[in-house]
């Protein structure tokens, strides 16, 4: 049953993220897992030997939840230990166990079906620690390390206030716990992690701990393997030993909406701690003597909603936009990122994508900005072959380029139609990026005015319009005939002219040089000379003879 289980829970996990396998030849897999793996162990070791976290947590775990992943759908051996060059000289008396990482509430009701006498606490995003005591004398602090192993940590333990030194009775001890970084107020949901176990790791792993860094960590006592065998009285015990901090986080839930409740609590309420997440755990447990450094079956940790979330780029694509910027956008196999599906993101301009050379296959990591928007915050590892990409040329596009939608010009050209009809321009109701497709994909537009000359019953014939909708459209075309000069001179995209008062004739303005136009009031040499080429470009001037034509008002 307990095996049974296990399975069920990681295949919730595993599916959650990636519901399909990558379509790689065997030959490619092994070489994408092997990059995957050394990158994966480069960070392990510069974690666990020298305290540096080169990568945030969250983006560690989905990038071994990937590795893994990969493995199961090439059948290929599963990943070594994460923990193996964490292993120092000195042996645990009791294992550490570790604990599995759920992110699924239908993985958590599954693991709570069935079980009793479940306490909650907030997983404390800290360094592990075991701390012996003889007679209530502190005698030794060793570091998590493999679970099996670790580091003598005694000559820093002594320098942290939050340790006691001298327990209130004069028994013999052994506790398991975290240490942490201290920090006021903090909510998670807000600050993230603010580094604050990478923190304690760095300083845990000098040679030498000062008072002043000492008094900075704080200590989470989550089990004493030796104790009262129930719960409850283990932390009553504790307290009255000097362990204080545990009482007021723990607490009893029978239902999937009890540790709900307390999971989103404490993901939004100030604490004196950073937190990833909460444990689940039985108050019964077996004999530590049987403990073992795995993941047991009775805790397991519930991980708060990723702030970060790592993405597969599919495809690369360049959006030009009516002056002329090359903005790359990622199209991602789509992820989940609090409770949004996320399927595109900005790399926010050419340099910078070109400095981070994403190609499709690389895993890239995006968070939310304001809460809404996708953001790109970095590459976390590239693919081993890497595609070939059509890059624009940036000196082929600028404020006076792709008036048509040539070859090439189709996406600044479109830019120029939705600028043109949105509110910035003609503010044409019910004509946004969406219609102009249509048009130009039925070929009913090619120049960045013959909407002028489209008939309602040409609308209706199209797909998509019909005869309400045509109706509507020519109802809009027709009201941008009426717009000011002004605006006219806008939606064509005309350089702003500041508080300059311009005349209401085209001829009088297209007659203007660069001198002419400095004497605006607010208008510079270099907005002078947009202005100068604007009105004298062939393309420009080829618009404002149709306009004139059409009997638009000012040309």
């Amino acid at each position: 049953m307990r095996l049974f289980l296990f399975v069920l829970l990681n295949l919730i996990y595993l599916t959650s993220y990636a519901s399909q396998c990558p379509n790689w030849a065997l030959t490619q897999a092994q070489r994408e897992i092997t990059t995957l793996q050394k990158q994966i162990d480069q960070w392990d070791d510069a974690y666990h030997r020298e305290g540096r976290a080169l990568i945030a947590d969250e983006l560690y775990d989905q990038s071994r939840l990937r590795l893994t992943q990969w493995r199961q759908c090439f059948r290929l051996p599963m990943a070594p230990d994460s923990l193996r060059t964490a292993a120092g000289a000195i042996a645990h008396p009791i294992a550490h166990t570790g604990l599995d990482k759920l992110h699924k509430a239908e993985a958590v009701e599954a693991w709570l079906r069935d079980r009793k006498d479940v306490w909650v606490q907030p997983k404390v995003d800290g360094v592990a620690v075991t701390l012996i005591y003889r007679a209530g004398v502190l005698q030794q602090a060793i570091s998590r390390g493999d679970g099996v192993n670790g580091q003598d940590w005694t000559a820093s333990a002594r320098n942290i206030d939050a340790i006691p030194q001298r327990l209130k009775q004069p028994l013999d001890v052994l506790v398991q716990g975290e240490l942490y970084w201290r920090l006021n107020e903090h909510v998670q949901a807000r600050a993230g992690s603010v580094n604050a176990r990478a923190i304690v790791a760095g300083l845990m792993g000098r040679k030498s701990l000062s008072t002043e860094q000492g008094a900075g960590i704080g200590l989470f006592i989550w089990d004493w393997p030796q104790g009262p065998s129930d719960l409850p009285e283990r932390l009553s015990t504790l307290a009255a030993l000097g362990f204080a901090t545990t009482v007021p986080y723990s607490y009893p839930v029978q239902q999937l909406a009890e540790a709900q409740k307390w999971r989103e609590h404490w993901y939004r309420s100030p604490l004196p701690f950073a937190t990833d997440g909460i444990v689940l755990r039985q108050s019964q447990r077996p004999p530590a003597e049987r403990w073992q450094a795995r993941a047991p079956y009775w805790a397991i940790a519930w991980k708060y909603p990723f702030a970060q979330a790592l993405a597969e780029v599919r495809k690369v694509n360049f959006k030009i936009g009516r002056t002329g910027r090359i903005t790359p956008v990622l199209e991602l196999i789509p992820v989940m990122l609090d409770d949004r599906e996320i399927k595109r993101v900005s790399a926010s301009s050419l340099k910078r994508w070109q400095a981070l050379d994403i190609r499709p296959g690389d895993q890239v990591a995006i968070s939310l900005a304001g809460l809404t928007i996708p953001r790109l915050d970095s590459a976390v590892l590239r693919t081993s072959e890497r595609a070939v990409i059509n890059v624009p040329n940036a000196k082929d596009f600028h404020a006076l380029s792709c008036w048509q939608p040539t070859p090439g010009c189709e996406s600044q050209f479109l830019s120029r139609l939705t600028w043109l009809s949105g509110k910035q321009g003609l503010a044409m109701q019910n004509v946004g990026r969406g219609t102009w497709e249509k048009l130009l994909e039925t070929g009913r537009v090619k120049h960045l005015l013959d909407w002028l000359t489209l008939e309602e019953p040409e609308l209706a014939n199209i797909a998509g319009f019909g005869e309400r909708s045509s109706a509507r459209l020519m109802h809009s075309f027709r009201s941008a005939r009426q717009r000011p000069f002004a605006q006219w001179l806008k939606a064509l995209g005309m350089p702003p002219t500041g508080g300059a008062k311009l005349p209401d004739s085209w001829q009088a303005l297209a007659q203007r040089d660069t001198e002419q136009w400095q004497k605006e009031v607010g208008i510079g040499p270099g907005r002078a000379a947009q202005l100068n080429a604007f009105f004298r470009d062939a393309q420009v001037l080829a618009l404002s003879e149709i306009l004139r034509a059409a009997g638009i008002d000012g040309f």
